[in-house]
């Protein structure tokens, strides 16, 4: 580890904080429905979108009407998607003649995007025509990602709120979301990205001759638009296969930064929101700062590995750090930390092979997932998915003082421990029953690219990055064939709606709650004890349910390599 590493990664954070009150304020604004620099411009058009659409903005809804509306919305998405990939050869802006995409994957592909998972089991530049990545991929990176905003919204004014029946507008926060947030950020954004270098085109690829005189085709296409709402909806899916370690979607050390920031940005500044909406940012920085703890926690474990690197390349006399799988214009720090971001967000971009990292190194974006990427997670996600698990906190403190446990003067009670913990026991049902599955299946075992716990590694953290929509790859797996494209597929669909409609059902009810007045006996939920309280519980609970696959993959590979085996 090097001071000068570790200052871009303090560099890092100190951005991310000066953007959470700002942005949060602005997204609060945005979703209260008052005005904004914006709305003199974007006004007309929202209200123009709502009448041709008969969407009423002052009528909300019920949580279940919300919720059927958005099942509704996305399965409109899941199947345009998935038959612009089956029709694509016969469809325009297709310069490459790529050829429809095959069943399976198209499935997994569409599942994929609507999740906001972008797991890709092919080529972006190999498989998909300009049409289909833009109308199609680059479309569901902004609605999928706007749909997570709105249920983090929509879960917010159910603590928010008293008395109540509605949770708010599906189409209306889905708007706001995209057209306030999403949309101008993406264009400044794009902006940046084709100044730094990245390209903007719809012309055909280009051949080029190398300096040994070889020829070459080099993919091209419109790879900063997609970029931009990649990284900034937590999407994470490269329009190149390389994805974010590919010179043209992240050239340099500035794109890095940027893309960094974009990934954490919104969901950061989401804490923010909810402490406005309920009244005191003191919590929304509580939350923030339990995000923050296991975050560090996180960087300074990946970081410490990747920099003393595998003992066995040290005895042959090579020193530094484990280079491998990593761009020298990026380095170990800038590696570890992109590892850590992209996988405590749901983004799943990468600009390093986490399957190239070190035992210790790779377990720890494992781990982030395996969490519930609650870690700021993914936009929307991230809060949605840590208010479950505040729920289940606030249960324990109760239960340790003897009396019924409340949060922000909501009273907890059976019904909102049920829906929270369906919430966050859909995500091991999922990683673990189709990972121990996946290793004893022969069409299973015969995709995996090594032996022993690294390949067991290299399957749980397919399943986990699934189901955690996460979408990035440890990398050795062949995963395009018939049971992992439709495995992994289900995956993420339980991963995505199994937490959500728990999440809205929880809504509903605290929003019909009384609040109840704070009194001596209350918890305070603003301070370092409950910030310690809700890491341990994360902790507690991921620990018992994961330890043991965690102990066959990982933790083994990294005790055989101290012994002098790998592989």
């Amino acid at each position: 580890m090097t001071l000068n590493g570790w200052i871009q990664i303090l560099v890092f954070c100190g951005i991310i904080i000066l953007l959470v009150k700002p942005l949060g304020g602005y997204m609060h604004r945005v979703f209260s429905g008052d005005r904004t620099l914006l709305s003199p411009i974007l006004g007309p058009l929202e209200r123009g979108l709502y009448r041709i659409s008969g969407t009423n903005e002052r009528e909300e809804q019920h949580w279940t009407t919300y919720a059927a509306a958005l099942l509704l919305f996305n399965l409109a998405g899941f199947l345009v998607l998935y038959f612009l990939q089956r029709l694509q050869g016969s469809l325009p802006y297709n310069p490459a003649g790529m050829t429809a995409v095959e069943p399976g994957l198209a499935f997994n592909t569409a599942a994929s995007f609507m999740t906001n998972t972008n797991w890709q089991n092919y080529g972006g530049e190999s498989t998909m025509s300009y049409l289909v990545q833009m109308a199609g991929l680059t479309v569901q990176n902004f609605v999928s990602a706007a749909t997570g905003i709105a249920i983090a919204i929509a879960l917010i004014r159910g603590f928010a709120r008293a008395s109540g029946k509605s949770i708010g507008n599906f189409w209306v926060d889905m708007t706001r979301a995209t057209f306030y947030l999403l949309l101008p950020l993406c264009i400044v954004l794009t902006l940046a990205y084709v100044w730094l270098g990245v390209p903007q085109t719809l012309g055909a690829y280009i051949n080029a001759t190398t300096l040994e005189g070889a020829q070459q085709t080099l993919a091209i296409g419109p790879v900063a638009s997609q970029l931009a709402i990649k990284m900034l909806g937590t999407n994470g899916g490269g329009f190149f296969n390389a994805n974010s370690a590919h010179p043209f979607e992240n050239p340099d050390a500035i794109s890095n930064l940027i893309q960094m920031v974009s990934i954490f940005a919104i969901g950061a500044a989401l804490t923010n929101v909810f402490g406005r909406m309920v009244g005191n940012q003191r919590q929304g920085w509580a939350i923030l700062s339990a995000m923050g703890v296991m975050f560090i926690a996180g960087v300074v474990v990946c970081y410490w590995a990747e920099a003393a690197g595998n003992p066995l390349v040290h005895a042959l006399g090579i020193n530094g750090g484990n280079m491998e799988g990593k761009e020298t214009r990026f380095g170990i720090a800038m590696s570890a930390l992109f590892a850590v971001i992209t996988t405590a967000a749901s983004c799943g971009a990468v600009n390093a092979m986490h399957g190239s990292f070190t035992a210790l190194g790779g377990m720890i974006p494992i781990i982030n997932m395996q969490l519930g990427e609650v870690i700021v997670g993914g936009v929307g996600a991230g809060l949605y998915g840590i208010l479950m698990y505040i729920v289940v906190a606030v249960f324990v403190a109760g239960l340790m003082v003897g009396r019924t446990p409340e949060y922000l003067g909501k009273k907890v009670e059976a019904k909102e421990i049920k829906m929270a913990m369906l919430a966050i026991l859909c995500l091991p049902l999922a990683m673990l029953i189709f990972t121990a599955v996946a290793v004893v299946l022969p069409t299973g075992v015969a995709s995996m690219g090594n032996a022993g716990p690294h390949g067991f590694s290299e399957v749980l953290y397919a399943y986990t990055s699934a189901a955690a929509n996460n979408g990035s790859a440890f990398g050795g797996l062949g995963g395009n064939t018939p049971w992992f494209n439709i495995t992994i597929g289900i995956g993420m669909l339980m991963g995505r709606f199994l937490v959500i409609i728990p999440a809205l059902a929880l809504a509903g009810s605290l929003v019909a709650k009384k609040t109840v007045p704070a009194s001596a006996g209350t918890f305070p939920t603003d301070g370092p004890l409950f910030v310690g309280l809700l890491v341990g519980v994360i902790l507690i609970v991921g620990g018992l349910t994961f330890f043991p696959a965690l102990a066959v993959g990982p933790i083994i590979e990294h005790l055989a390599m101290i012994h002098g085996q790998t592989f």
